[in-house]
């Protein structure tokens, strides 16, 4: 068995856990939606500090430039944060996956209010934990976004490229199929870019992205056994995180 293929299959039980989350049943009215949509934007929002990471140490942010690592790797994270900060919206104009996040809050009729001072906050110097903690963030959401921040600041780097794959770009298609085309059935018209938002990552991260993303887990951990086992456990971690984030969303209601 390959090493992926080792991570899979220490992360299934988990995966499936989470992929049959009772969540999703209940997301069946507006109402549902924005409530769902105020406690996920955190996760859309710290999802770019772990890929900053990546971009940190496996590729030159510094002047003057000098090449770093392999060139693979750096091809491979670049791509993705192109398409993660400039994608398109439904005009064809360039926006983060963030910024399109937020637009599609505002047209449902979700509160941004948190989020929006979640990031003033952060603007002014503080940190993420003061953020959190003087922002109004929904319990769930503090929690998960502590265990992502946490990760992008302290974990080696082939953690921080687990839990980004296994946590994130590997899991998204699945995890909003079946939301996406319950969204489309119930609510025709009133959540054109939220669908859109949904559609992109699974049209993105469930092709080029998620092979990238793989192809970055191998080239990090090479044939060291512990930073392989070291990455499952990342992984893991960061499934578990998310489960017990739509636990939040689900005690809400």
């Amino acid at each position: 068995m390959d090493r992926l293929a080792e991570i899979r299959q220490a992360i299934a039980p988990a995966r499936e856990r989470l992929l049959r989350h009772p969540l999703y049943a209940r997301m069946s009215s507006l109402e549902d939606v924005q409530r769902f949509m105020g406690f996920h934007v955190f996760a859309v929002w710290d999802f770019m500090s772990l890929l900053k990471r990546l971009q940190r140490d496996l590729t030159c942010v510094d002047v003057p430039w000098v090449p770093v690592g392999d060139a693979e790797v750096r091809f491979l994270i670049n791509e993705i944060v192109c398409g993660e900060e400039s994608d398109v919206d439904p005009q064809g104009t360039r926006i983060s996956h963030f910024e399109l996040y937020l637009r599609a809050m505002r047209d449902a009729g979700a509160s941004s209010e948190a989020v929006l001072k979640a990031l003033a906050s952060v603007k002014a110097k503080r940190s993420t934990a003061e953020a959190l903690k003087l922002s109004g963030v929904p319990v769930g959401s503090a929690e998960f976004s502590a265990h992502t921040f946490k990760t992008a600041a302290d974990g080696k780097l082939h953690e921080v490229a687990a839990a980004f794959t296994f946590g994130r770009e590997d899991l998204i298609p699945d995890m909003f199929h079946e939301l996406v085309v319950k969204l489309s059935q119930a609510h025709p018209g009133k959540l054109d870019t939220f669908r859109y938002y949904l559609e992109r990552h699974i049209e993105v991260d469930g092709g080029h992205h998620g092979a990238i993303s793989l192809r970055m887990v191998e080239l990090v951990c090479g044939d060291d056994a512990q930073k392989w086992k070291e990455a499952s456990a990342a992984a893991l971690a960061a499934i578990e995180s998310r489960i017990k984030l739509w636990d939040a969303v689900v005690a809400a209601r």
